[in-house]
């Protein structure tokens, strides 16, 4: 019996291998594998390009203050963009906040798709007036310009698809970073001991 304690308790003191579970220190890097300036930058140009675009061919039956809530809109995902950049320095509450604004620049891509197809239902066309004389030069720019609005329509819509899909796959690597649906996870670290050596 006391050959066994004697036994257990040297096999305690200098184990040979050592499983710890341990936080990864270098988590944060996960967030820079979604190339984060790259899809910000993106995410800029791309509703610049929208505001642009929208002012392009206004409507003119509808108010123009009907605009206002797709630029807000739009404003949003810019700044998600903006915000998506400076989460580069992986500084925790930057990521945080990159997370929250990359879910709010989500649900602003999805409303902006909404808008635009409210938008295109709602326009009729002003090339009815030509209706008795198609062959008119002014009929048939007025068609040309119809054609023009529904391939900037269809433009505009991929426009946005990617705007939700850019604001999702950021949202979805910051939250690996933040751990916001659960703890963070530890890694198992082996380490292993050689044994003294015998004199």
């Amino acid at each position: 019996m006391a050959d066994e304690a004697v036994a257990s308790d040297s096999s305690t003191q200098n184990p040979l291998v050592t499983v710890t579970f341990q936080r990864d220190a270098n988590r944060k890097q996960k967030y820079l594998e979604a190339e984060p300036k790259a899809l910000g930058i993106t995410q800029i140009t791309l509703t610049v390009h929208q505001i642009l675009c929208l002012n392009i061919f206004p409507n003119y039956q509808r108010h123009p203050f009907n605009k206002i809530p797709f630029i807000i809109s739009s404003l949003l995902v810019l700044i998600a963009g903006s915000v998506a950049i400076a989460a580069r320095n992986l500084h925790l509450p930057t990521l945080r906040g990159n997370l929250g604004m990359q879910i709010v620049s989500s649900a602003a891509a999805f409303f902006n798709a909404i808008w635009l197809l409210v938008d295109i239902e709602t326009y009729y066309s002003e090339c009815w007036h030509y209706s008795h004389d198609y062959n008119s030069t002014t009929a048939q720019v007025c068609h040309a310009i119809e054609r023009t609005k529904h391939h900037l329509f269809a433009q505009n819509m991929i426009i946005q698809l990617a705007l939700f899909a850019i604001s999702v796959t950021l949202a979805v690597y910051t939250c690996k970073v933040v751990n916001c649906c659960g703890p963070a996870p530890k890694m198992p670290v082996i380490m292993l001991q050689t044994p003294p050596a015998d004199p």
